[in-house]
């Protein structure tokens, strides 16, 4: 492994580093400063979650778009203008004179940081890596654990000394000062294929599916059923962990000190699944990647002790940490590299909406009635029948490859 990172270490870098300034476009960010927003506005909890959500929305739609820009110019390029492009976003929330202007920021937050930063990461680390590619991932990924780990404290701290505006632009004065040139100077040297890598690609015999024909396969759509149940599940508790720790009478800080553990957990069996990929392939794990999730959904909606906080938040981390390095390197092995930006982009743009659907619909449920934990245990059976999906798209593709089912 030591020696993988020694010898890799500049492309490796650059994926980490956009991965954690992908974090400036998070919402775990961006809500450190919500109730500033809120007041300066006057705007009311559910006006700027409908603000929040469309903007959300918006940025799933022009990812498509945006997105295959890495299919046609270097990565180095588009990086090149996603960055200054989310810095001036920092700069709009700070200065932002009316709420219209508000709402404009976080769309580009939200396309730029949350959408484009981790698309550049992965599809280029993708790209990049063949043999080695789900270790590769795995320690791309970690960005996103990094900077929810950092960038609260920091944010905080400065906010204390320069007010919540001031806060904004130093985060932007960070973006443009440091993370943009690094970038643009990590990525302008492509990595050449080595060793094992050129023996994977010279043994591999998959197609290179174009976007169209991607959108045509019947298989991909069996994958989303599983890709999106992640993103929507995980957000949607996240975003009504008030309503949860309310009903459940939590102390608000236990829920909060579960955090680490999961950012922890995620971290570690990020590593896991990049071996077990790297030993298996990613087909043998489709069909297995939810159970965590499953299990998780059903302890938060059955289990009521304060433990079930700690065991939730483990079984999410072991969720988050095989989704995201899997989701890494299935697309390049299912689909091929030549298109993966452009169909990178649709998949993000799928996961995007998610969040921001997860939301708003579990909301008004909660409004008819319907709590949050009677809502995950229907949730934990999407996991289930998404598992059986995958299990069939996973014979499919290995039937595509030449190999046993």
């Amino acid at each position: 492994m030591l020696d993988f990172i020694r010898t890799n270490a500049r492309w490796l870098s650059a994926g980490l580093l956009l991965t954690f300034v992908s974090s400036f476009g998070q919402t775990f960010f961006i809500g450190l400063s919500g109730n500033d927003m809120r007041a300066r506005f006057g705007l009311s909890e559910g006006e700027f979650g409908l603000i929040y959500m469309l903007a959300t929305l918006a940025s799933a739609a022009i990812l498509p778009w945006l997105g295959r820009s890495l299919d046609h110019a270097d990565a180095w390029k588009v990086a090149g203008f996603s960055l200054p492009a989310l810095a001036a976003a920092c700069l709009l929330v700070a200065f932002a004179p009316h709420v219209a202007v508000l709402a404009l920021a976080i769309w580009l937050l939200r396309l730029f940081g949350q959408g484009m930063m981790t698309h550049i990461a992965l599809t280029q680390t993708g790209r990049w890596f063949a043999a080695n590619r789900g270790r590769a991932v795995s320690l791309v990924v970690p960005g996103h654990q990094l900077g929810e780990a950092l960038l609260p404290v920091v944010f905080v701290s400065a906010a204390a000394l320069l007010g919540w505006q001031g806060a904004w632009i130093a985060s932007a004065a960070l973006i443009a000062l440091i993370a943009w040139p690094l970038a643009v100077a990590l990525l302008r040297r492509e990595r050449v294929p080595q060793g094992d890598d050129i023996a994977a690609s010279a043994g591999d015999r998959q197609r290179q599916w174009t976007r169209g024909e991607v959108l045509r396969d019947p298989v991909f759509y069996l994958l989303l059923t599983g890709v999106l149940a992640p993103p929507f599940i995980g957000t949607t508790i996240f975003f009504h962990q008030g309503h949860f720790i309310g009903l459940r009478g939590y102390d608000p800080l236990v829920f909060a000190s579960a955090f680490p553990l999961m950012a922890v957990t995620t971290i570690i069996f990020g590593f896991v699944c990049g071996a077990l990929i790297d030993r298996f392939g990613t087909v043998r794990i489709l069909p297995f990647f939810l159970v965590p999730l499953a299990i998780a959904s059903l302890s938060a909606g059955l289990l009521t002790p304060v433990w079930g906080v700690y065991l939730f938040m483990f079984l999410v981390g072991v969720s988050y940490g095989f989704t995201a390095t899997l989701l890494g390197a299935l697309w390049p092995d299912v689909y091929g590299v030549t298109h993966l930006g452009g169909i990178r982009a649709i998949i993000v743009s799928a996961m995007v909406f998610s969040t921001a659907l997860g939301p708003g619909l579990t909301g008004v449920l909660i409004d008819q009635g319907i709590d949050l934990p009677d809502q995950l245990i229907f949730m934990a059976g999407w996991c289930v029948l998404a598992s059986l999906c995958l299990w069939f798209a996973a014979r499919t593709l290995r039937r595509r490859q030449g190999g046993p089912e």
